[in-house]
């Protein structure tokens, strides 16, 4: 065998290994960004649900505390308009009402649908 041979040899064989190395580098990099990443929404998911199940039961107590009987509803002054509360609260609490009527709404027209 010729040195060049041999020589070519060696460097072919240590481009593998570095090429190896840094692609292994690579996938372990790519491997804990996605770990990071599916940890941070799996936090999101979590208070997301959270924040969800707050705002409905909320709603829900809005909702008894407003409705006297199945058929006759009488419209409610919230205690924060009369005060002069918190506007952003008064706020989420008309759009929870509204939400509910809708919600209402929507199934009255699919039971007189069917």
């Amino acid at each position: 065998m010729s040195t060049p041979l041999v020589h070519a040899f060696f460097v072919g064989r240590a481009i593998a290994e570095i090429a190896y190395e840094k692609l292994e580098a690579g996938v372990t990099d790519a491997l804990s960004e996605l770990g990071k990443f599916d940890a941070e929404q799996r936090e999101n998911l979590r208070q997301f649900v959270e924040e969800v199940m707050e705002r409905a039961q909320r709603e829900q107590s809005i909702a008894t505390q407003t409705q006297t009987t199945p058929t006759a509803r009488t419209t409610v002054v919230p205690l924060d308009l009369q005060t002069g509360g918190d506007l952003q609260a008064t706020i989420d609490d008309l759009r929870a009402e509204i939400a509910q009527l809708r919600s209402e709404l929507q199934r009255y027209r699919l039971r007189s649908n069917q």
